[in-house]
């Protein structure tokens, strides 16, 4: 990621989005309707909102095709103890995509943090995980929050 730094210290982990944050007006002037709606959305960073993107954990991930173009779904589950709604993301018309996700599988992506840039084909999605990353460069994407299933509340 260029702004958003995920690193690991003694203590544990260390989040910070503050030099995206501080360069989102000027980024998100160049990115996608979609893609500016959802990187600026007041709660995407707030580690205590109900719509932060930390700690989602990855469902599933589907590749569409529509004629020459291809779209690709991130579905991401709730954590109970923070959300409220589960997460899909569908990326439209994407020009590029690298899954770099340990090999047994997706249920332990637990989401860390993310950064949306401006590209010329529209926008560059970076999605940081406990283990590994989700890149993809699209025209636009779409974030959808949806009611999650929590017994607890």
């Amino acid at each position: 990621m260029e702004y958003v730094k995920i690193g690991v210290t003694p203590e544990g982990r260390a989040l910070d989005p503050g030099p995206y944050l501080a360069a989102l007006p000027t980024l998100s002037a160049d990115l996608p309707e979609g893609a500016r709606s959802f990187a600026t959305d007041p709660e995407h960073y707030d580690f205590s909102g109900r719509r932060c993107v930390k700690d989602l954990s990855l469902a599933s991930l589907a590749f569409i095709r529509d004629g020459d173009d291809q779209s690709i779904e991130l579905t991401f589950r709730h954590n109970c103890w923070k959300h409220e709604e589960d997460l899909t993301i569908r990326y439209e018309a994407v020009t590029q995509y690298e899954i770099a996700l340990p090999s047994d599988g997706i249920g332990d992506a637990i989401v860390m943090l993310d950064e949306i840039l401006p590209h010329p084909s529209g926008c560059h999605h970076e999605i940081g995980f406990l283990s590994g990353t989700i890149t993809v460069t699209s025209r636009d994407l779409t974030a959808s929050w949806l009611q999650a299933d929590c017994p607890d509340r």
